[in-house]
């Protein structure tokens, strides 16, 4: 017999003796070699094991042995010795629930490997042990990630709005281990069908940063984002759309022949004449509004610039909000949610509306292409500036503070009276472009405030 002592297995191998007759077809003697004198494990050789008052080895090849419990338990087991002491690491249990043979061997070779690279196999299975117990669910990384995460307050709103929607009613329970890039290929596709892609990408976003934060802080996961490209997902025109007058005609004409609420034809309406983003609607309150003065001033909170910000209200877009008043009953919100009048409408309901549009004209063969909320702002900022109307106004009406450049810097002006004009000519024109008519609208306000000395001085 012959020992071997070393970092690496225990061996102990005993050559048998040369036999004197050959080997007969089936034996379960492999090739001569026996483990202390005993053949090779086999299935039926395991389930004849049967137990005793103490426990006791069996031993396989490759150093694996299998300890038998007084309680009739049959783990597999493997010694070695590594950096000069000696660990044993428990492969499993035998039986239909636990390991086969087979799969018992694989994992002695995969031991074996890594000890010979220095790695303990008893400590990395007992760290594994260990993460599983402390294992976390998607939905209480996603919670820390949303309250730890660096990012601005509206993106905050934003994906925790999301996430709250599209993610926590589906996966909130599932450790991050359970959830494959199928999985999440398989819910933005859903989310896409009905119509939401923009939702979609969002939710691809930001399953990748919650596995990159638990990935940061120690999660030995794979992020299932990375096997799925948001252009797998959907898709985008780039964003530069403009309705024409044309469009815009189509656009309101078919909106009123969709099934929707009167507030909503309304409010998709008052984008195009305010220019206002699609958050500084939703998210209005009427503490916000002044009737009197007919203006709807934004506060800094709520701006994407950190800085209070002035509409100037049409006639028509009073009467608007003279509507919305009249819907809101105690709310606070001008559009308040219609299941909770404490709780602002959704973000995705205007979005369900352009859709709805879009495929309403598409029915009728009337050339309307596919729009956002978003574009509408940009398509009253476009018309106006082609219509010769100054462009210091627009960028004030869409609240545009270049910092960057000199002009930015110290043109401070608010342009109060040629804002509130454009805007009446602005709705003047609208109203024309849907009745069909034309409109010439006038540039320059007949009451244009004129810089004059202080005759005092």
């Amino acid at each position: 017999m012959r020992e071997a002592a070393s970092d690496g297995i225990f061996l102990c191998l005993s050559i048998c003796k040369t036999r004197k007759s050959p080997v007969k077809r089936g034996s379960k003697v492999a090739d001569g070699i026996c483990l202390k004198g005993k053949s090779l494990l086999t299935d039926a050789a395991l389930k004849a094991l049967r137990p005793k008052e103490k426990s006791y080895k069996v031993t396989d090849r490759d150093g694996m042995y299998v300890v038998v419990s007084p309680a009739g338990t049959l783990s597999f087991r493997l010694d070695y010795r590594l950096h000069g002491r000696r660990e044993t690491v428990v492969l499993g249990k035998y039986g239909p629930t636990g390991l086969s043979l087979a799969r018992a061997r694989e994992k002695c070779i995969d031991a074996k490997r890594a000890v010979g690279e220095g790695r303990s196999p008893a400590i990395e299975k007992q760290r594994e042990k260990r993460r599983l117990l402390e294992a976390r669910s998607f939905g209480e990384l996603g919670e820390k990630w949303l309250v730890a995460a660096p990012m601005a307050d509206s993106t905050r709103a934003m994906r925790r709005s999301i996430f709250e929607r599209e993610l926590l009613p589906v996966w909130r329970k599932r450790l991050l281990n359970e959830i494959a890039p199928d999985d999440l290929r398989a819910h933005c596709a859903a989310i896409v069908e009905r119509g939401a892609p923009a939702t979609a990408i969002h939710v691809r976003d930001i399953v990748k940063q919650i596995y990159g934060f638990a990935i940061l802080h120690g999660e030995k996961i794979a992020n299932p984002a990375d096997e799925v490209g948001p252009a797998s997902i959907a898709n985008f025109v780039p964003r530069d759309r403009s309705l024409s007058p044309t469009e815009i005609r189509i656009m309101l004409k078919q909106l009123e022949r969709i099934a929707t609420l009167p507030t909503i034809r309304l409010g998709l309406r008052l984008y195009l004449l305010t220019m206002v983003r699609k958050s500084e609607l939703l998210d209005a309150t009427w503490d916000e509004i002044d009737f009197e003065n007919a203006v709807w001033t934004i506060p800094k909170e709520r701006m994407k610039r950190s800085k209070a910000h002035n509409v100037y209200l049409s006639s028509k877009v009073l009467d608007i909000f003279i509507a919305f008043k009249t819907c809101a009953g105690n709310s606070k919100y001008v559009l308040p949610s219609r299941y909770d009048a404490d709780a602002p409408m959704s973000r995705a309901t205007f979005n369900r509306v352009t859709y709805s549009v879009v495929e309403q004209a598409r029915k009728e063969g009337l050339p309307l292409e596919p729009f956002t909320v978003h574009d509408l702002r940009r398509t009253a900022s476009t018309l106006l500036n082609e219509l010769g109307f100054n462009s210091d106004w627009i960028e004030k009406c869409l609240a545009h503070e270049d910092g960057r450049s000199s002009r930015g810097v110290y043109n401070k002006a608010e342009y109060e009276v040629q804002r509130r004009h454009m805007m009446q000519e602005w709705s003047n024109i609208v109203d024309a472009w849907i009745g069909g008519q034309k409109y010439i609208p006038v540039l320059i306000p007949p009451s244009m405030p004129l810089l004059q000395l202080d005759p005092a001085l």
